[in-house]
């Protein structure tokens, strides 16, 4: 069987490092498996790069253009906004042609339109379409977060500050066109995306899938490393959280400034247990200093790996996440995770068996999981091969080898 991926990046996001994941564990279970990109980072000979450098840039701008003089010229959304107004046609490349099965990813950016999607449906090739965040079913946005109009109509959309009809309104339009008649099978990332996609308007009828991203399981080991290694206490109990950025709003930077006062005024020798270790860049430096607890911040790490094994806990405070890496990264090494449930965590994490869900935006929750996490008796070999029965890459390869063999034979 021969399958393409397509993907705006193969390195950059997230959804193109689980895209190049898929792409391996694919030809590691047989398939002819190549990927498609407009932004090729790596050497790897499987990734093909599509487009003209300075045609993939016209495009790009001139979406960004579009959206930027509909949303008043503001800059704070300029980036939350998808439309898929300008992509490249590649139902002719001869990659695409020679498929049996092409597999979307996250396509946005310049990188497919609408228009070309429908085009490559037109062409009688079967698409599968893995979702990693909510564009699929909203209007414009990739997260929804409390606005309910994606159930309904789109428009007045908060992140265009408009009123009524809008682009949003069109481009649910244009997606609900795009996706009657079409052969596209939906796969969600996590069962929250899934439930998210099935009620909105657009999708809630769709042919979809539940499969989570593959994980590479053998770069993880369970073994736990002093933390004199980092210069901290041998005696502390180490809480790790990071993100490529620690204060990007939708990750909750607040959330953990507001959980350390907590147990600072409220549990001070829950307190004098604990060193939180921080990974990732960080815009505002400045708000490190509102953290109540000891705390190391070791800036963006090429190993991430070795951080994890020098921790206890693994904390995610994030907003919305559609499948939290960092908690299945956590985890893996034998950390025990401590977050909200806003997204795909649920399917990570089993309330006090392999992890704790803590009350949303509850700093005292979140507290109350932590103290019961560095006292929990639970292997971390254990939380190791929990992450390998849910998400090792031969088995969601297997999953989507299985999807490719039905569609194709319901073509």
């Amino acid at each position: 069987m021969k399958v393409v991926l397509v993907n705006h990046s193969d390195m950059q996001g997230g959804a193109a490092i689980v895209s190049l994941r898929l792409l391996h564990a694919l030809q590691e279970a047989g398939i002819d498996a190549r990927m498609l990109v407009i932004d090729k980072q790596s050497e790897d000979p499987l990734v093909g790069e599509m487009g003209s450098k300075w045609g993939n840039k016209w495009r790009f701008l001139a979406e960004r253009l579009g959206v930027f003089m509909r949303n008043g010229c503001r800059r704070d959304t300029l980036f939350k906004i998808d439309t898929g107004s300008h992509g490249i046609n590649i139902a002719t490349h001869p990659w695409v042609k020679d498929a049996d099965v092409v597999c979307l990813g996250w396509v946005n950016q310049g990188t497919l339109s609408l228009r070309s999607i429908k085009e490559l449906a037109q062409s009688g090739k079967p698409i599968v379409w893995t979702m990693h965040d909510m564009w699929n079913c909203t209007g414009v946005c990739h997260h929804a977060y409390e606005c309910q109009r994606y159930k309904a109509t789109c428009e007045s959309c908060p992140l265009l500050g408009s009123k009524g009809r809008d682009l949003s309104t069109i481009t649910q339009e244009r997606k609900q066109q795009l996706y009657i008649g079409a052969n596209i099978h939906f796969v969600a990332v996590s069962n929250w995306l899934a439930a998210k996609c099935r009620e909105s308007s657009l999708m809630h009828d769709s042919d979809m899938s539940v499969i989570a991203n593959a994980f590479p399981i053998e770069r993880f080991s369970a073994d736990r490393l002093p933390n004199s290694d980092y210069g901290i206490d041998d005696s502390k109990k180490v809480i790790v959280m990071g993100a490529a950025r620690l204060d990007d709003p939708v990750k909750g930077f607040d959330q953990l400034i507001s959980t350390s006062h907590y147990i600072s005024e409220q549990k001070p020798e829950l307190a004098k247990r604990l060193h939180l270790l921080l990974f990732g860049a960080i815009k505002d430096a400045s708000l490190l200093d509102e953290i109540a607890l000891p705390y190391s911040h070791l800036g963006m790490v090429s190993d991430v790996a070795s951080v994890y094994r020098h921790s206890d806990v693994v904390l995610s405070t994030s907003l919305y996440e559609t499948l939290p890496g960092t908690l299945i990264e956590g985890q893996a090494s034998g950390c025990l995770p401590v977050t909200f449930g806003k997204g795909g965590q649920a399917d990570i994490v089993e309330h006090l068996k392999t992890g704790y869900i803590a009350h949303y935006k509850d700093p005292a929750s979140i507290a109350e999981g932590i103290e019961w996490a560095i006292d929990a008796n639970i292997s971390r070999e254990f939380l190791h091969s929990e992450v390998e029965r849910n998400f090792a890459s031969s088995m969601i390869a297997h999953q989507y080898i299985e999807l490719f063999d039905r569609i194709k034979t319901e073509k």
